[in-house]
């Protein structure tokens, strides 16, 4: 598997197939890659291969990895496989790692709520785990795109972009929810585009762009997303979990537990049942832990978010739950909290003014977001006007951190370096 090229910077991308199986012979040097392709150009050589393969055991004693072979099984054609913004390789069907036996047919649904979606899917983008299709994650679930969605949804096996909508219904646009997610499956081609993201909710009232949890190189990332995606977005449908469940009650069900528990000192189950329903509506961006029994100010400003997003002003807007607020939250009515202010990147200036000799206010407008952002270690006194080498090995870093590599990260910003850097 190529080494983390940059997702949607335009290069050009080396040949090899990046499925399991292949990547498993070229690293064993079994196939040679000197024509780019993939092994079925080689025919007969390849049929001998992947007997070998079968026999589970080669001449060099190491092992064929588990899936390698079932992966050519999932319909994927012989075409290569590169980083690019049209092309994201992963596993097939598979039981969970560590488990044993063939994968099962239809497995039993598990219930999971809006809230532990997001949560699950926040674990893998605070651990950073790298995006791979061979490797399995410490909860058994494959470190691809489909693994993914498999893991925050909780499902007893790895699915894959062919699989997943069998576990869930489709739903138009406008129904969509955190915990939702946004498919596109090339049945013609499932290696070309093919991939999946879990909607975290719009980031505007323009709904142009939605919170994206995604598994993709070079690891499991939150970020702002263009509707439905950076490329094939009119191929991409929404769908919703079957097993979806609401928010278990506290102990009074879904009765309005009165005004007295919440504010200032109030402490209990109904704060943290509060907490979990703002949570499903797109409140999450609040809480850095919890919800909790314990009222704060951030239960507050999560509530006042909930009331203006029902267009309440004044005293109907006041953070503090009535019980028309507790109504809408326990019964899914209303709408929901929007993602938070967008963010659009000034303009892009054009690559010629970033150059050795060029001297302008772009150069410094540049080097202060660096900084800003933390990859100003190499100014020694600055970021100025002129255009010099520190600048460049800070731009550098910055592409290094977006996991590119090679002339992808060569230190001079691009569209999408700038965009990445201003966002």
């Amino acid at each position: 598997m190529a080494a983390g090229l940059p997702v949607f910077e335009e290069f050009d991308p080396a040949g090899g197939c990046a499925c399991a199986g292949c990547v498993w012979l070229r690293r064993t040097a079994r196939i040679p890659q000197r024509y780019g392709g993939h092994p079925a150009a080689h025919g007969a050589r390849r049929a001998l291969v992947l007997a070998a393969m079968a026999g589970t055991v080669l001449s060099t004693g190491h092992t064929v990895p588990a899936g390698a072979l079932a992966e050519h099984g999932q319909g994927r054609s012989g075409r290569a496989a590169a980083d690019d913004p049209d092309t994201h390789p992963q596993g097939g069907q598979s039981a969970l790692h560590g488990t044993t036996g063939k994968p099962a047919g239809a497995a039993a649904a598990r219930t999971i709520t809006r809230a532990e979606i997001i949560n699950r899917a926040k674990l893998w983008v605070a651990a950073k785990v790298p995006y791979s299709l061979e490797k399995y994650w410490k909860d058994g679930y494959r470190q691809d795109c489909s693994g993914f969605v498999s893991m925050a949804w909780n499902l007893g096996r790895n699915e894959w972009t062919g699989t997943l909508e069998k576990h869930a219904v489709p739903i138009g646009r406008d129904e969509l929810q955190p915990g939702d997610i946004l498919l596109f499956h090339n049945r013609a081609d499932p290696v070309k585009g093919s991939h999946v993201t879990i909607f975290g909710g719009w980031t505007d009232y323009t709904r142009g762009h939605y919170i994206a949890y995604e598994q993709a190189r070079p690891h499991a990332r939150r970020q702002a997303t263009p509707y439905a995606y950076w490329s094939h977005a009119q191929s991409y449908r929404a769908y919703r979990y079957k097993a979806l469940a609401a928010p278990a009650p506290g102990p009074q069900g879904d009765r309005f537990p009165g005004a007295a528990a919440f504010g200032p000192g109030a402490r209990g189950a109904a704060v943290t049942r509060l907490g979990q329903l703002l949570v499903a509506r797109g409140g999450g961006r609040f809480y850095r832990s919890g919800p909790g029994p314990v009222w704060t100010e951030v239960d507050r400003a999560a509530t006042r978010a909930f009331q203006r997003a029902q267009g309440w002003t004044g005293r109907d807007a006041d953070g503090l739950p009535g019980p028309t607020t507790w109504s809408l939250l326990v019964n899914g009515k209303g709408r929901d909290i929007p993602a938070g202010p967008s963010t659009s990147a000034p303009a892009f200036p054009g690559r010629a003014v970033f150059r050795p000799g060029q001297s302008n206010a772009h150069v410094t407008r540049l080097g202060r977001q660096l900084v800003k952002k933390g990859f100003g270690k190499h100014y020694r006194q600055g970021p100025g006007p002129r255009w010099g080498e520190a600048d460049r090995r800070n731009v550098e870093a910055f592409q290094r951190a977006q996991g590119w590599r090679g002339g992808a990260a060569d230190g001079y910003p691009g569209p999408e370096t700038w965009r990445r850097l201003f966002s």
